[in-house]
């Protein structure tokens, strides 16, 4: 009776395991699935016919989901600090490894600082990547867990929620602290009042009156930085990683996906590639020579060139400069005046190779960099304002002396703002082949960012890069006016998503500016900003120069983005930038019109 009871109670177990499967894979359509499939495969008859089922079956498993998110301390291309975030996902029912992106700091080089300025720098550096390596690896796990990688605007949308948040929290934390400060303050005593003012020297007897000098108008004082919160960078570089993810499991160019998130479509049927700003010469304040306006001298290759043909004609450019570099030199003895002025032998032209992969040369005029660029042009058969044009990096912010409140151009020579105006303008009629300016003057001095405008506007890009206001700013105030310029230069640093980029560069397009996508000084080896300057449709991309494997890297990949577009016939020629008419700000920038307006009028 035992036996029989419990082989009873085996074959009861043994029914209900079976009508549990019946019900979990009727519940998972697996028997409609399973006689599909089966019925194809005889028709198709497929060589591997396991191999055709695999892939069926790849395509009827769940879609992936994030499963962890991990952030690492890297070095970038200087050897700073920087983040990397690794991103996991389950893949049928298995974790792996699927991608890593690497943000950039936000924070600048400083080659010309005292060392005890660059350690604190650095110590700030490595507190703000601290911090957000722990936001990455306690938080964005939790935050991100099971979503999946296609939804870039969720999973964007969650990270700004997560920074307000912290946002937040730092300003009742800097409440707080100032409450408890405020009674100690209260208590000190009040300070002296000052002794009154010493009365005016009397003039002598005889003694005629000397003219009086009207003092020149000061300089508004320097606008206090932008804060940014230590661990913002964690947001910027997990939004990165994301798409990157999608577009590895998608198998579809990171840049394609990013088009999509920008204009809210499946896949844009053509794009265009950005017109290169490529840094040859450096002769900023950081250089070896006197010269301080030009902390990068650019070379836009013409718009008819392909990304190869571009890169390979600056190559050249670059290969003549080295050789008028280490060509010996024997001092000759000189009568006339030289640049500067003064008589004397001519001078030994030296290099270095700048951070930003450009050769550093101590030049002391404003002219010498441009007639060397022409003067090796002319030897290769180029015309400047043909082949190529020229933009100028002016970097104002960098040699301003404030103690003087004038910028020193040159070592020894200071201009007020006013005087700033007249060197561009006629610099400009000097070399009309100069198409941008950038950062001419401080963001503080609005006023002369009017004066170069509409001095210039008609003729030259004047271009806000430093003097820009970060992407949270734009976003926030929609308002590209302040200061006056044609466009801007944006980054992705900090807690900038891509869903951000999309709605700056957005934003410049409807407000009739140009868009440029900037690298950052110490940048690292990640070359996603090729893709991302593609998909966000910017009118150029400004890397640095051709050195520095940090930099060549994003060159390499605009190679294969060219190459994947042209075999694929979606590349369509950049449209050439026709510069704005401020006095006309209402008017429709023009399409489809030569590059840059630099007609044969222009170049007389």
């Amino acid at each position: 009776m035992g036996d029989g009871g419990g082989g009873r109670n085996d074959a009861h177990e043994l029914y209900k395991l079976k009508q549990r499967a019946v019900e979990y894979y009727r519940m998972n359509d697996v028997p409609r699935q399973l006689e599909d499939l089966l019925n194809s495969t005889f028709y198709l008859q497929p060589p591997d016919v396991y191999g055709h089922l695999a892939n069926c079956f790849t395509k009827l498993s769940k879609a992936p989901t994030i499963y962890k998110v991990i952030g690492r301390v890297v070095l970038d291309g200087m050897g700073h600090q920087t983040l990397r975030v690794e991103i996991f996902c389950t893949i049928q029912n298995q974790v792996k490894s699927i991608t890593s992106a690497v943000i950039s700091s936000h924070f600048e080089v400083l080659e010309t600082a005292m060392p005890d300025t660059v350690d604190a720098v650095e110590l700030e550096r490595n507190e703000a990547i601290s911090v957000a390596v722990q936001w990455v690896n306690e938080s964005m796990t939790e935050l991100l867990e099971g979503l999946e990688p296609t939804q870039q605007e969720v999973a964007d949308q969650l990270l700004t929620n997560f920074f307000a948040n912290k946002l937040q929290e730092d300003k009742e934390s800097k409440e707080l602290e100032l409450s408890l400060q405020q009674p100690l303050s209260l208590m000190s005593l009040q300070p002296p009042s000052p002794p009154p003012p010493p009365p005016p020297p009397s003039k002598k007897k005889g003694q005629k009156g000397k003219k009086e000098v009207i003092p020149e108008k000061p300089i508004p004082p320097a606008e206090p930085p932008e804060p940014v919160l230590h661990g913002s960078m964690a947001i910027g570089a997990v939004s990165l990683a994301v798409a990157k993810t999608c577009a590895i499991l998608s198998n579809t160019p990171l840049y394609l996906n990013i088009a999509s998130l920008k204009y809210k479509r499946e896949s844009p049927r053509t794009l265009s590639l950005p017109l290169l700003m490529i840094t040859m010469l450096s002769c900023g304040k950081s250089s070896p020579g006197k010269l301080n306006l030009m902390k990068e001298v650019i070379c836009i290759p013409h718009p008819g060139l392909t990304v190869q043909q571009g890169i390979t004609m600056l190559l050249e450019i670059q290969k003549q400069i080295i050789k008028i570099i280490d060509k010996p030199h024997t001092p000759k003895p000189e009568t006339k005046k030289g640049h500067n002025g003064k008589k004397g032998g001519s001078t030994q032209i030296v290099g270095k190779l700048s951070y930003i992969g450009c050769l550093s040369i101590n030049y002391d005029t404003i002219e010498q960099p441009l007639l060397l660029l022409q003067g090796i042009c002319g030897n290769l058969g180029l015309e400047l304002g043909i082949n190529l044009y020229l933009a100028i990096n002016c970097a104002a912010h960098e040699f301003i002396d404030y103690t003087r409140g004038k910028y020193e151009v040159m070592t020894g020579v200071f201009k007020n703002p006013a005087e700033m105006v007249d060197i561009y303008v006629e610099l400009i009629n000097k070399f009309p082949s100069i198409t941008a300016l950038i950062d001419p003057v401080r963001k503080e001095d609005s006023e002369q960012w009017d004066s170069i405008c509409n001095a210039l506007g008609s003729r030259c890009n004047i271009i806000a890069g430093t003097a820009a206001k970060s992407i949270p700013k734009l976003l926030e105030e929609k308002n590209l006016s302040t200061p006056k310029c044609s466009g801007l230069i944006i980054k992705h640093t900090n807690q900038t998503t891509m869903s951000d980029l999309a709605e700056v560069t957005k934003l410049i397009e409807s407000q009739k500016r140009i868009a440029i996508l900037g690298s950052t000084e110490g940048e690292s080896s990640d070359d996603s900003l090729a893709d991302l300057a593609v998909g966000l449709g910017v009118r150029f991309l400004k890397l640095g120069g051709l050195s520095r494997g940090e930099r060549m890297t994003k060159y390499n990949r605009l190679f294969a983005i060219e190459e994947e577009l042209v075999q694929g016939g979606t590349l369509v020629p950049s449209v050439g930038q026709t510069f704005i008419d401020f006095e006309d700000t209402d008017a429709e920038i023009p399409h489809g019109t030569p590059p840059f307006s630099v007609t044969s009028e222009t170049m007389k």
